[in-house]
């Protein structure tokens, strides 16, 4: 067995002790869903910064990187890397300032544990059809979200061992039903822990050992071979002007708010012991947003002198490429796992959040609300492997990871960011605002993604669709809420 296999297999043993351990601890279906919010800071910021980076950090922004710099010089890449980073490090502030405090007190004293929940306590009334419209949404987004998180296992196990991608995806698949579908959230936060160090490690050391390292000699000789490259790589406007700059930025920052309204994130805040402990989480997750992102920009531009330019047809595949490069066979086994890591810490969450919408908010609330915990259990495990043979499916789809997860994204982040922070901040958002705001923002993203010409007849072209279909759900809530409230139409 060659020494990256022996650090792989290390990898996923530990992965897989902690499903069969946590296993037991599930005998009712908040245990199975959020732990019974029993999680200390350190597991619940770890798990929340692994689920909430996925693939999409280590291997799609740091490929972004490797192919366009800091800010995209050839301005064809959409959003540039650096504006990536900034803006999402931003909206990663917003959320733990914004959302997680008030989100843990709220959902605790209305006995709630999912989004879908929260909005119909929240109104004070039983309310069928909001509750399962939002578990649609969660629904959708997630299947996509979780394809492309399979996408990237079959990548990086392609790139490493050579084999085939249908095996890589295979393999990946098998191992985060395994462990999400018998330990649950208690499984999914603890394996988040491992894993968020991982990707932290991988994301921070990786670029730092090849720069300071004999593979390139230091700080300087790192920028004197970018610039050699293109002296742009290293701008923030990689010489972009005009709209193309401040499409690119506001894109950026688009996708930080998207973090206002991700299911599988804020669930994390519901877990939590206590709001008081909320405070330590987010210094813990915002130090680590530090590292990580500004590690995956500086991973990219890595790569790009080791290898040169152009030398991936697919810059999904640089990361692995790269730390086999750098380290022994060992420790890349090990750094590699970062990517998968990265992966299983975002599928195991989406999985376990689109279990969450069908076996609460649809089966025991709508068909048998006397069901017993134990079958609840049960019929959580089967969703979980459910709705992953589905992603399965879907993550053959051609498209980057990148692309993928940003659809996903901006649909989610449009769909209830404007609703659950205006509900946890304004005593004056209705039903009607919020259940209208869903509708809207889901809608904005899937016009604006699919019909180009839109965006273009309002010169708005090349604009990511999470900053319009935000923007415009959170101006239908707050509209609707007024016209409802006038109305006493709750």
């Amino acid at each position: 067995m060659s020494a990256v296999a022996v650090g792989f297999v290390v990898y996923l043993a530990v992965i897989l002790v902690v499903g069969f351990l946590t296993s037991r601890l599930n005998k009712t279906l908040p245990d199975y869903l959020i732990a019974g919010r029993r999680l200390g800071p350190w597991v619940v910021a770890f798990s929340e910064r692994a689920s909430g980076e996925s693939a999409w950090l280590l291997l799609g922004v740091t490929g972004l990187a490797y192919v366009s710099g800091l800010g995209d010089p050839s301005g064809t890449q959409g959003i540039p890397a650096f504006w990536t980073a900034v803006g999402t490090y931003c909206g990663l502030v917003l959320a733990w300032t914004l959302v997680a405090g008030k989100l843990r007190e709220a959902s605790d004293r209305l006995g709630t544990f999912t989004i879908p929940r929260y909005f119909e306590a929240r109104f004070g009334k039983r309310d069928p059809v909001l509750r399962l419209t939002a578990s649609a949404i969660i629904t959708f987004c997630f299947v996509f979200y979780v394809a492309a998180q399979f996408d990237a296992a079959g990548k990086a196990l392609e790139e490493t061992f050579g084999w085939p991608h249908l095996y890589g995806v295979l393999v990946g698949v098998a191992i985060i039903l395994f462990y999400t579908g018998m330990g649950g959230f208690f499984a999914v936060a603890w394996t988040d822990l491992v894993q968020g160090w991982l990707m932290l490690i991988t994301l921070a050391a990786l670029p730092l050992f090849a720069i300071f390292g004999p593979a390139i000699g230091g700080w300087e000789a790192f920028t004197t071979e970018v610039s050699a490259i293109d002296p742009a790589l290293l701008s923030p406007n990689g010489g972009r002007t005009g709209w193309t700059l401040w499409a690119g930025i506001l894109g950026g920052f688009g996708i930080g708010l998207g973090f206002l309204g991700q299911p599988h994130l804020v669930v994390r805040y519901m877990s939590i012991r206590s709001r008081e402990e909320i405070k330590p989480a987010r210094v813990i997750a915002l130090v680590w947003g530090v590292f990580g992102y500004g590690g995956a920009v500086l991973m990219g531009l890595t790569a790009l002198v080791i290898f040169g330019a152009g030398q991936f047809e697919d810059p999904d595949k640089m990361m692995p490429a790269l730390a086999s490069e750098v380290f022994p066979g060992w420790l890349a086994g090990i750094l590699i796992c970062g990517a998968l890591a990265a992966m299983m810490s975002t599928a195991d969450s989406q999985l376990l959040v689109t279990s969450s919408a069908i076996t609460e908010d649809f089966y025991r609330q709508e068909i048998a609300r006397d069901v017993s915990p134990q079958k609840l259990v049960c019929l959580g495990r089967l969703v979980t492997v459910g709705a992953g043979l589905v992603s399965l499916g879907l993550s053959f789809l051609p498209g980057s990871i990148f692309d993928k997860v940003l659809f996903a994204w901006a649909g989610l982040g449009a769909a209830f960011g404007p609703g659950l922070v205006l509900s946890l901040w304004w005593s004056g958002t209705t039903r009607n605002g919020v259940f209208t705001g869903m509708i809207v923002g889901l809608g904005t993203v899937l016009v604006w993604n699919n019909f180009p010409g839109v965006s273009a007849s309002i010169g708005a072209e090349g604009l990511y669709e999470l900053v319009p279909a935000f923007f415009i759900a959170t101006l239908t809530v707050v509209t609707v809420s007024l016209l409802t409230q006038k109305r006493g139409d709750d």
